[in-house]
């Protein structure tokens, strides 16, 4: 039987994912990609302070939404190392003199935010009932499975499927919890797409899927080095598997009726031939080399727009929090600031920036601390770096032009910090800049916001999801696996395995492990 040919547009982690497994099948894998180095939006950049190189995150900080067998299927686990903390993170809202503690435990949790926040609703039973809408989540990502509505209430029940899956992130923090900040912590999730009404049906889903990680269970962690190692690793390991790779190549054309993708390489048009074709790339990337004028309009009128922004910053000392414990991962925790005070206030931050004019309205920010976890990891770098990961901005300006929310947002953050003099140096990445960095619609992360009618089953572009989720509309060798696809973005790869099995269903191909 002659092994399928299959040509992947696109590497990121989608595609780079896609690739290993089709690849390990027995596929022969050719990845295209305009970039000059595969990863996508997972890849680093360079500061120099002091006349001292480091590298940096330039898109994705941290890793979490990862499957664990991914993780180890791949290779990966044998050839990276990880960190997660175990420490509490630490939240801070406007007023407070100290920060609340998030406890993994559910019961500490509970009587945590009883005590800060007043709570009196029953934390417990959030946490119990979003880890069973997660197990059946992970269920359908370790099956390669897409999701229905119709099963969700066959495994979780019709209250549950209402209020995790189809129903408003509002209803389901009235339903479970009692406090502002309880309701506003909770429900952050919701609007990391892009400006989401909490209100919107299918928005509670959003919570239980950016949790659906299991290499840290449900948490997020860091990678030795830096999280762009994930790529560049998987890079390695593709093509000692045997995976083809064009970089620095713009693709022209793709003619799904005879097999094949032409692309521009150095000023010189190349042609290759396919059995199937791959799209690792945003559904409007996709859908204008493949769909049909109908379909383009459609997917021309979905909501991309996305509103996060990402304050990198260096310092010549490790940073001394003014708050923390003495545990060991203290300094590594995450920590979040926020700026408002109730949930109305935190939706109105939310959706200002839909208004003409507005550049920036503060909602919260979430700090990685990248320095501290590499201390954790014994991995020695010049400087102890931090990500704040922020709303709310529009899509309007691109962060060199927006000094005046660099400083608002790196003034927040040093009021907490012992030694702000320290902090050497900082660059703003915003929405406009995340669209011409990687080509994002909107400047989305997700590349689609996480909202009524682009989340859980209708997170496709098939003609008929029931059969074939991960097609393009009816077109049997044309498949799509980037971020606009469900499960959502971040650095996973779960769509890309996902459409990988799918794929080789289709050509009759058993994976080899």
């Amino acid at each position: 039987m002659k092994k399928p040919d299959i040509v992947i547009i696109g590497a990121g982690i989608n595609g780079l994912v896609a690739a290993n497994y089709l690849q390990r099948a027995g596929c022969n894998v050719t990845m295209i990609d305009r970039a000059e180095r595969v990863g996508g939006a997972c890849v680093s950049a360079t500061a120099t302070v002091d006349g001292q190189t480091q590298p940096y995150a330039l898109g994705a900080s941290v890793l979490g939404l990862m499957q664990d067998f991914v993780f180890d299927e791949t290779g990966l686990s044998s050839r990276l190392q990880t960190f997660v903390p175990e420490h509490p993170k630490f939240i801070f809202f406007p007023g407070d003199k100290e920060p609340t503690w998030i406890f993994r435990d559910p019961v500490e949790l509970d009587r945590e935010l009883a005590r800060k926040w007043g709570e009196k609703g029953d934390v417990e039973a959030f946490r119990e009932d979003e880890a069973k809408v997660v197990s059946f989540l992970q269920e359908g990502y370790v099956n390669a499975t897409p999701p229905s509505l119709d099963e969700a209430k066959e495994v979780l029940g019709d209250t549950l499927t209402k209020l995790w899956i189809s129903g408003s992130a509002r209803t389901l923090m009235d339903h479970y919890l009692t406090s502002e900040r309880s309701k506003m912590y909770m429900a952050m999730t919701v609007t990391e797409s892009g400006p989401v009404p909490l209100s919107d049906p299918y928005s509670a889903f959003t919570l239980p899927l950016m949790d659906s990680g299991s290499i840290f269970g449900g948490y997020y962690g860091f990678v030795k080095g830096g999280i762009w190692q994930i790529t560049e690793e998987l890079g390695r390991l593709n093509a000692e598997l045997g995976v083809k790779a064009h970089l620095s190549s713009k693709v022209v054309a793709v003619d799904a009726a005879n097999g094949s993708v032409s692309y521009k390489q150095g000023g010189t048009e190349r042609k290759l031939k396919f059995d199937y074709v791959v799209m690792g790339t945003d559904p409007l990337t996709a859908i204008r080399l493949v769909g049909s004028p109908e379909q383009i309009a459609k997917t021309e009128g979905q909501r991309f727009l996305g509103s996060s922004g990402k304050l990198n910053l260096m310092f010549r000392k490790p940073v001394r929090w003014k708050y923390g414990s003495d545990a060991a991962d203290s300094d590594a925790a995450f920590r979040f600031l926020f700026s408002v005070s109730s949930v109305d206030e935190y939706e109105d931050a939310t959706l200002k920036v839909l208004d003409a004019g507005v550049d920036y309205v503060p909602g919260y920010m979430q700090i990685y601390c990248e320095g501290a976890a590499m201390r954790q990891l014994k991995h020695d770098e010049p400087f102890d770096r931090l990500a704040v990961f922020f709303k709310n901005l529009s899509l309007g300006e691109k962060g060199a032009d927006l000094a005046n929310v660099e400083s608002m947002v790196r003034e927040k953050l040093l009021e907490h910090i012992q030694n702000p003099e320290d902090c050497a140096w900082t660059r703003l990445l915003t929405p406009r800049d995340l669209q011409q960095l990687f080509y994002f619609p909107g400047g989305n992360l997700d590349h689609t916001m996480l909202t009524g009618g682009q989340t859980f089953f209708d997170r496709t572009y098939a003609d008929d999801p029931a059969t074939d989720f991960y097609r393009m509309g009816g077109l049997n060798n044309v498949f799509l696996c980037g971020s606009g696809t469900y499960p959502c973005g971040s650095v996973a790869g779960t769509p890309g395995y996902m459409c990988s099995q799918q794929l080789l269903r289709q050509a009759e191909l058993m994976p080899q492990t």
